[in-house]
């Protein structure tokens, strides 16, 4: 049941990507471009999206299992560190030279787009990579057995 709920939430979701129009790269990087041809629709979906997660996380905080029985696994960290404001300048600049995030690559993935297919693709390989550093920085730093 798990699987069916997410699977279902993940095409809600997916849909009203669709239909926000975050799938058009070209939109997306009008909203971006604050010196030329402005388009400001994608803040209302912004902010729509920010109103409905500060409803969803104040209901959920006070929650110790999700409306579906789970347990409820709430972040935790709130340091802003080195790693956070580099991967949100990251993501930031691949946003914009892009115009597309992941949830939206993914959703445009159904149009069979060129451009979609290559950021996914791209979005996996450095997903892989992050992973490969991580483990051998992991495994690096543990202790060795005399």
């Amino acid at each position: 049941m798990p699987i069916l709920t997410a699977f279902i939430v993940g095409l809600v979701f997916g849909i009203g990507l669709i239909v926000a129009g975050m799938t058009n790269p070209a939109k997306v990087q009008g909203f971006l471009d604050l010196g030329g041809n402005w388009d400001p629709s994608l803040a209302f979906v912004m902010g729509g999206a920010i109103l409905v997660g500060l409803v969803a996380f104040r209901f959920a905080g006070k929650r110790k299992r999700s409306l579906l029985g789970e347990a409820m696994r709430m972040p935790t960290a709130t340091a802003i560190d080195r790693r956070l404001v580099l991967g949100g300048l990251a993501f930031g600049v691949g946003w914009g030279l892009a115009g597309f995030c992941p949830g939206p690559a993914l959703a445009s993935l159904a149009t069979g787009g060129v451009k979609a297919l290559i950021f996914t693709a791209a979005m996996v390989a450095g997903m892989v990579i992050f992973e490969i550093l991580e483990r051998a920085k992991a495994a690096s730093s543990k202790p060795r057995a005399a």
